[in-house]
C-alpha cells in the first residue's frame, strides 16, 4: 500500500532571513533555538519538514567572525552524530575561496553520511554543512534508510541554494 513508502510534495521555499532556497518535501515549520558549539552559544534557525518519519532540515546561523564560521562546521557534525550515535560511512571536505566587485567570499563545506540509531530504529544522516563568510548552514536528512531512495536524496540535496 501507499502507507510504506513516503508520498512527497515537494514545494519551493525562500528562506525570508538565512538567505537560502530549497525543495521541501512537504510544507516546513521553522524553528529558532539556541545550540552550543564547542562552548560558542549560537541562535541557529531551522526550517524542517517531515514525511514518514523522514526530516529534512536546513539549520543557519551567523557568527561573529569567518574563522568561527569555519571551525564550525566539524562541531556541527559531531553534534548529530552524538544524538545518534552514529557511525561515518563516508565524509568529504571541500573549500573555495572567489573574489567580487564587493569583496572576497570564503566557502568550506563538509559532507558526511552516517547510520546511526534514532528512538531505537536504525537511521541513515545524510548532511551537508557549509560556511559561507560568517554564516553557518546544516542541510540534513534524517530517516529509515529504507525510505529515502537516492533520489529522494539528492532531489532534496542539489535543489539548495545559498545565496
Amino acid at each position: 500500500m501507499s502507507a510504506c513508502s513516503p508520498k512527497f510534495d515537494w514545494r519551493d521555499y525562500r528562506s525570508p532571513d538565512a538567505q537560502f532556497t530549497a525543495l521541501f518535501p512537504g510544507k516546513p515549520a521553522v524553528l529558532t533555538r539556541e545550540i552550543d558549539l564547542d562552548g560558542k552559544k549560537v541562535s541557529l534557525t531551522m526550517t524542517a519538514s517531515e514525511v514518514d518519519g523522514n526530516t529534512f532540515a536546513i539549520g543557519s546561523a551567523a557568527l561573529d567572525s569567518t574563522e568561527q564560521a569555519q571551525a564550525a562546521l566539524p562541531a556541527m557534525k559531531m553534534a548529530l552524530l552524538k544524538n545518534i550515535n552514529g557511525v561515518v560511512r563516508s565524509e568529504k571536505l571541500a573549500s573555495a575561496a572567489s573574489n567580487t566587485t564587493t569583496g572576497g567570499h570564503q566557502r568550506s563545506s563538509l559532507s558526511v553520511e552516517a547510520t546511526g540509531i534514532q528512538q531505537g530504529k536504525p537511521v541513515l544522516l545524510v548532511g551537508r554543512f557549509v560556511a559561507q563568510d560568517k554564516r553557518i548552514f546544516q542541510v540534513i536528512i534524517l530517516g529509515e534508510e529504507s525510505q529515502l531512495s537516492r533520489d529522494t536524496i539528492d532531489t532534496f540535496l542539489d535543489s539548495v541554494k545559498l545565496d
